[in-house]
């Protein structure tokens, strides 16, 4: 998780430094570094962290290898590090090769969390959520390690095999079954697999036990969370064959994923009017905007699926935005969300959990401050705003304001959860005062 979180303040000043990323269209080496860097060291990163610790708690179970997790947790840090380096300087071979090590990460990661699974005493919506992500997320790697490789082939090798690494050498094949389609199509795809795939996926399937666990609620209707579920793995399935035929029926499958997420919306809303807890804080509050800003991430969906659309600049500055607000947006902003409960109770649990019943110690709520939540939270959103209308205007100065107002935002939420760490330093126990009753005085 702190690694996640230095690489999002990497991203942010990098955005900040160098606006015009945004500003033009995506398909250039630093674009696709930033995005890496912001998808496999922020947003992976932090989600692989959570999962060691939500999935046992979430599925009631014991993480199966906390030694495997470390040994993961090394390849992966080395792994997105040189990708994100490597794209920055388009030497391909060696992003083959840093994604290699990365893949054996992804590799280990998901035999970790699918033997944990096995252990699950009993199945529902959650488990079947986390193991399609498994399976997404492996597909997703091995696109994205595919199309390296077949780039690769085409620009570094000159058809020598002797350089190429074991992992990307045994994905010569599927790289030149991938090769032959359209780059932007392949391109597009493995973005798919990934983001609706893995996060979305995560995020629909978790909350259906976080949720209510925050708001004192319960799930429902099991079949409709059962039923957002299953569509969402068929749609992206479809989306995944149609995106990379370029086909018209990618449209259909657009439609069929959002009804998933209308499904998911229309669960979400049952279970807060169920809930017996009415305030809700700002970290429930930072997730339902993820989940409402769906909507206007499904539109531009709508809009960048429909049949016979003819490539243009608006065209492709819309899907830069299509991609910020989803990585930026929908995903940061409930990543956010769900830190500003996971973080506070893991650094009191491990600080505080053993001085209950024999000392004072603060509350959760106590750990960080409400106010900075508050700040953050709309600075988020107004950064979001005006680095969206710079992306489609081709500004570089507007996405720098914006840009500016996100690392503003970013700051605030490093500064809320150093208030966090602190207490792993500086634990505030205050000696529990016994009071004894007086002797009576014999006369």
């Amino acid at each position: 998780m702190l690694t996640g979180l230095m690489a999002l303040t990497t991203g942010s000043v990098w955005m900040m430094c160098r606006p015009s990323m945004l500003a033009a269209y995506h398909y250039n080496q630093y674009v696709i570094a930033l995005t890496h860097l912001f998808v496999l060291g922020w947003i992976c990163s932090i989600v692989m962290g959570a999962m060691y610790q939500l999935v046992p708690v979430a599925l009631e179970t014991k993480l199966y290898s906390e030694k495997l997790a470390r040994w993961q947790f090394a390849l992966h840090f080395v792994g997105f590090i040189g990708m994100v380096w490597m794209f920055r300087t388009w030497n391909l071979k060696q992003v083959g090769h840093f994604g290699s090590l990365l893949t054996v990460g992804v590799g280990l990661f998901v035999f970790n969390i699918a033997r944990t699974l096995r252990r699950v005493p009993k199945w529902n919506v959650t488990a079947t959520a986390v193991t399609a992500a498994l399976c997404w997320i492996s597909l997703t790697i091995l696109a994205g390690l595919s199309i390296a490789t077949g780039k690769c082939a085409a620009e570094s090798f000159d058809g020598s095999e002797a350089n190429v690494g074991v992992v990307i050498g045994a994905l010569r094949p599927l790289a030149g079954l991938v090769s032959r389609f359209d780059p932007i199509s392949a391109m597009h795809m493995h973005a798919h697999l990934g983001g609706i795939g893995f996060f979305t996926m995560l995020i629909v399937g978790v909350s259906y036990k976080l949720i209510p666990m925050f708001t004192l609620s319960e799930v429902q209707s099991q079949r409709r969370a059962g039923l957002s579920v299953a569509l969402l793995n068929i749609g992206l399935a479809g989306s995944f064959v149609t995106i990379l035929l370029s086909s018209p029926w990618k449209l259909a499958f657009s439609l069929v994923t959002i009804s998933a997420l209308f499904i998911y919306s229309w669960e979400l809303c049952a279970i807060l009017r169920a809930r017996k807890r009415r305030p809700l804080d700002w970290g429930v509050r930072y997730f339902l905007t993820a989940v409402a800003l769906l909507i206007p991430l499904s539109l531009a969906a709508i809009a960048l699926s429909w049949p016979g659309l003819q490539a243009n600049p608006f065209l492709g500055q819309l899907e830069n935005l299509y991609g910020f607000v989803g990585l930026l947006g929908v995903v940061t902003l409930a990543i956010i969300g769900m830190l500003y409960k996971i973080i506070p109770f893991l650094v009191w649990f491990g600080v505080y959990s053993k001085h209950i019943g024999r000392a004072q110690v603060p509350a959760l709520a106590d750990m960080y401050s409400p106010r900075l939540q508050m700040i953050g939270y709309w600075s988020f959103l107004v950064a979001l705003i005006v680095i969206s209308a710079g992306i489609l205007r081709e500004s570089e100065i507007v996405v720098r304001i914006g840009a500016l107002g996100f690392f503003a935002c970013i700051a605030l939420l490093l500064a809320n959860f150093g208030k966090i760490l602190v207490h792993t330093a500086h634990p505030r126990i205050t000696p529990r005062v016994v009071v004894r009753p007086l002797k009576p005085i014999l006369a």
